[in-house]
Protein backbone atom coordinates (compact mmCIF):
# COMPACT_ATOMS: atom_id res chain seq x y z
CA UNK A 1 0.00 0.00 0.00
CA UNK A 2 2.80 2.63 1.02
CA UNK A 3 3.92 1.93 -3.05
CA UNK A 4 0.49 3.32 -4.17
CA UNK A 5 0.53 5.96 -1.73
CA UNK A 6 4.00 6.94 -2.69
CA UNK A 7 3.08 7.21 -6.51
CA UNK A 8 -0.42 9.07 -5.43
CA UNK A 9 2.01 11.73 -3.47
CA UNK A 10 4.72 12.00 -6.17
CA UNK A 11 1.03 13.40 -8.80
CA UNK A 12 0.54 15.74 -5.83
CA UNK A 13 3.82 17.11 -4.87
CA UNK A 14 7.28 15.67 -6.41
CA UNK A 15 6.23 15.42 -9.77
CA UNK A 16 3.40 17.66 -9.70
CA UNK A 17 2.57 17.47 -13.51
CA UNK A 18 1.96 21.88 -13.42
CA UNK A 19 4.51 22.97 -10.97
CA UNK A 20 7.21 20.68 -11.55
CA UNK A 21 7.11 18.94 -15.00
CA UNK A 22 5.51 22.36 -15.94
CA UNK A 23 3.01 21.13 -18.93
CA UNK A 24 -0.59 21.47 -19.49
CA UNK A 25 0.31 24.88 -18.54
CA UNK A 26 -2.39 26.37 -20.75
CA UNK A 27 -5.52 25.48 -19.64
CA UNK A 28 -4.01 26.02 -15.93
CA UNK A 29 -3.55 29.72 -16.82
CA UNK A 30 -6.73 29.97 -19.29
CA UNK A 31 -9.22 28.35 -16.49
CA UNK A 32 -8.26 29.68 -13.29
CA UNK A 33 -9.75 32.69 -12.66
CA UNK A 34 -12.44 30.97 -11.73
CA UNK A 35 -13.60 28.30 -8.64
CA UNK A 36 -15.99 27.15 -10.26
CA UNK A 37 -14.15 26.65 -13.76
CA UNK A 38 -10.70 25.29 -12.19
CA UNK A 39 -13.43 22.64 -10.52
CA UNK A 40 -15.29 21.69 -13.46
CA UNK A 41 -11.69 21.23 -14.98
CA UNK A 42 -10.53 19.03 -12.61
CA UNK A 43 -13.53 17.01 -12.88
CA UNK A 44 -13.19 16.66 -16.64
CA UNK A 45 -9.41 15.94 -16.25
CA UNK A 46 -9.61 13.34 -13.90
CA UNK A 47 -12.71 11.98 -15.71
CA UNK A 48 -10.44 11.44 -18.97
CA UNK A 49 -6.67 10.49 -17.28
CA UNK A 50 -8.11 7.74 -14.81
CA UNK A 51 -9.84 5.57 -17.00
CA UNK A 52 -7.52 6.21 -20.25
CA UNK A 53 -4.85 5.21 -18.24
CA UNK A 54 -6.44 1.90 -16.80
CA UNK A 55 -7.19 0.85 -20.62
CA UNK A 56 -3.79 1.70 -21.94
CA UNK A 57 -2.18 0.07 -18.94
CA UNK A 58 -4.55 -3.21 -19.88
CA UNK A 59 -3.93 -3.11 -23.44
CA UNK A 60 -0.37 -1.79 -23.44
CA UNK A 61 1.69 -5.65 -24.52
CA UNK A 62 -0.86 -5.70 -27.22
CA UNK A 63 -0.18 -2.11 -28.97
CA UNK A 64 2.86 -1.97 -31.23
CA UNK A 65 5.50 0.83 -30.76
CA UNK A 66 4.45 1.73 -34.22
CA UNK A 67 1.41 2.93 -33.46
CA UNK A 68 0.97 3.75 -29.72
CA UNK A 69 0.23 7.22 -29.99
CA UNK A 70 -2.43 7.09 -32.09
CA UNK A 71 -3.60 4.44 -29.69
CA UNK A 72 -3.87 6.45 -27.03
CA UNK A 73 -5.35 9.47 -28.51
CA UNK A 74 -7.97 7.45 -29.47
CA UNK A 75 -8.33 6.18 -26.35
CA UNK A 76 -8.23 9.64 -24.27
CA UNK A 77 -10.77 10.87 -26.83
CA UNK A 78 -13.33 8.60 -25.79
CA UNK A 79 -13.05 9.49 -22.81
CA UNK A 80 -12.52 13.00 -23.46
CA UNK A 81 -16.15 12.71 -25.65
CA UNK A 82 -18.11 11.14 -22.44
CA UNK A 83 -16.58 14.35 -20.01
CA UNK A 84 -18.08 16.68 -22.44
CA UNK A 85 -21.82 14.84 -22.49
CA UNK A 86 -21.61 14.90 -19.08
CA UNK A 87 -20.36 18.49 -18.28
CA UNK A 88 -22.41 19.79 -20.84
CA UNK A 89 -25.49 18.06 -19.43
CA UNK A 90 -25.04 18.52 -15.71
CA UNK A 91 -22.72 22.02 -15.55
CA UNK A 92 -24.39 23.79 -18.79
CA UNK A 93 -23.23 27.49 -17.36
CA UNK A 94 -19.54 26.38 -16.72
CA UNK A 95 -19.48 24.07 -19.55
CA UNK A 96 -19.84 26.88 -21.67
CA UNK A 97 -17.44 29.29 -20.41
CA UNK A 98 -14.76 26.76 -21.02
CA UNK A 99 -16.08 24.39 -22.93
CA UNK A 100 -13.03 24.77 -25.53
CA UNK A 101 -10.15 23.73 -23.09
CA UNK A 102 -12.35 20.52 -21.86
CA UNK A 103 -12.56 19.48 -25.94
CA UNK A 104 -8.99 20.06 -26.26
CA UNK A 105 -8.10 17.89 -23.01
CA UNK A 106 -7.82 15.18 -25.58
CA UNK A 107 -4.36 16.65 -26.87
CA UNK A 108 -3.73 17.91 -23.58
CA UNK A 109 0.27 17.46 -22.93
CA UNK A 110 -0.34 15.90 -19.16
CA UNK A 111 -2.45 12.95 -19.93
CA UNK A 112 -0.47 12.02 -23.59
CA UNK A 113 2.52 12.19 -21.19
CA UNK A 114 1.31 10.15 -18.62
CA UNK A 115 -0.06 7.06 -21.25
CA UNK A 116 3.46 7.50 -22.62
CA UNK A 117 5.86 7.76 -19.23
CA UNK A 118 3.66 5.57 -17.01
CA UNK A 119 0.33 3.67 -17.75
CA UNK A 120 2.34 2.15 -20.92
CA UNK A 121 5.21 0.79 -18.65
CA UNK A 122 3.34 -0.24 -15.36
CA UNK A 123 0.34 -2.48 -14.29
CA UNK A 124 -2.88 -1.27 -14.14
CA UNK A 125 -3.33 -0.60 -10.36
CA UNK A 126 -0.48 1.52 -10.56
CA UNK A 127 -1.43 3.32 -13.12
CA UNK A 128 -4.60 3.85 -11.11
CA UNK A 129 -2.98 5.49 -8.15
CA UNK A 130 -0.91 7.90 -11.13
CA UNK A 131 -4.28 8.85 -12.52
CA UNK A 132 -5.41 9.69 -9.04
CA UNK A 133 -2.01 11.37 -7.60
CA UNK A 134 -1.94 13.04 -11.09
CA UNK A 135 -5.32 14.50 -11.27
CA UNK A 136 -5.31 15.79 -7.56
CA UNK A 137 -1.93 17.47 -8.28
CA UNK A 138 -3.29 19.27 -11.13
CA UNK A 139 -6.80 20.23 -9.51
CA UNK A 140 -5.16 21.39 -6.22
CA UNK A 141 -3.36 23.66 -8.56
CA UNK A 142 -5.60 25.04 -10.33
CA UNK A 143 -8.20 25.40 -7.38
CA UNK A 144 -5.57 27.39 -5.18
CA UNK A 145 -5.00 30.04 -8.54
CA UNK A 146 -8.40 30.38 -8.94
CA UNK A 147 -9.06 30.91 -5.45
CA UNK A 148 -6.35 33.88 -5.20
CA UNK A 149 -7.72 34.99 -8.38
CA UNK A 150 -10.97 35.68 -8.24
CA UNK A 151 -10.93 36.97 -4.44
CA UNK A 152 -8.98 39.58 -5.69
CA UNK A 153 -10.39 39.91 -9.22
CA UNK A 154 -13.99 39.82 -8.30
CA UNK A 155 -14.17 39.91 -4.74
CA UNK A 156 -15.66 36.34 -5.32
CA UNK A 157 -15.45 32.24 -4.32
CA UNK A 158 -17.32 30.35 -6.61
CA UNK A 159 -19.42 32.86 -7.37
CA UNK A 160 -20.50 34.36 -3.96
CA UNK A 161 -19.48 37.49 -3.11
CA UNK A 162 -17.10 37.32 0.55
CA UNK A 163 -15.46 40.83 0.33
CA UNK A 164 -17.39 43.65 1.05
CA UNK A 165 -18.85 45.77 -1.70
CA UNK A 166 -16.28 48.76 -0.87
CA UNK A 167 -13.37 46.47 -2.11
CA UNK A 168 -11.90 47.46 -5.16
CA UNK A 169 -10.94 44.35 -7.45
CA UNK A 170 -7.79 44.08 -8.73
CA UNK A 171 -8.80 43.16 -12.34
CA UNK A 172 -5.42 42.29 -13.49
CA UNK A 173 -6.06 39.21 -11.47
CA UNK A 174 -8.65 37.86 -14.09
CA UNK A 175 -6.53 38.10 -16.98
CA UNK A 176 -3.81 35.77 -17.86
CA UNK A 177 -0.73 37.17 -16.65
CA UNK A 178 -1.73 36.58 -13.34
CA UNK A 179 -1.86 33.08 -13.80
CA UNK A 180 1.19 32.87 -14.80
CA UNK A 181 2.51 35.18 -11.86
CA UNK A 182 0.48 32.86 -9.32
CA UNK A 183 2.10 29.50 -11.14
CA UNK A 184 5.48 31.34 -10.57
CA UNK A 185 4.92 31.98 -6.65
CA UNK A 186 3.51 28.21 -6.51
CA UNK A 187 6.46 26.79 -7.98
CA UNK A 188 9.22 28.87 -5.90
CA UNK A 189 6.91 27.50 -2.72
CA UNK A 190 6.74 24.18 -3.19
CA UNK A 191 10.91 23.85 -4.44
CA UNK A 192 11.54 25.60 -1.31
CA UNK A 193 9.71 22.95 0.47
CA UNK A 194 11.05 19.99 -1.74
CA UNK A 195 14.87 21.18 -0.89
CA UNK A 196 14.10 22.22 2.85
CA UNK A 197 12.35 18.19 3.19
CA UNK A 198 15.81 17.09 1.36
CA UNK A 199 17.66 18.81 3.55
CA UNK A 200 16.45 17.30 6.70
CA UNK A 201 16.65 14.03 4.97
Amino acid sequence: MKKYLKIIWDGISPANPVLIIAIGLCSVIAVSNSVKSALLMTFSFGLVLIPSEIIISTIRKLIPDEIRVPMFVVVIAAFTTMSVLLSRAYFTTIYDVIKLYILLIVVNCIIIGRAEAFAYVHPVVESLFDGIGMTIGYGWVLTAIAVVRELLGKGTLAGIQVLPQSFQPALIMILPPAGFLMIGILVGALETYLRKKGDKK
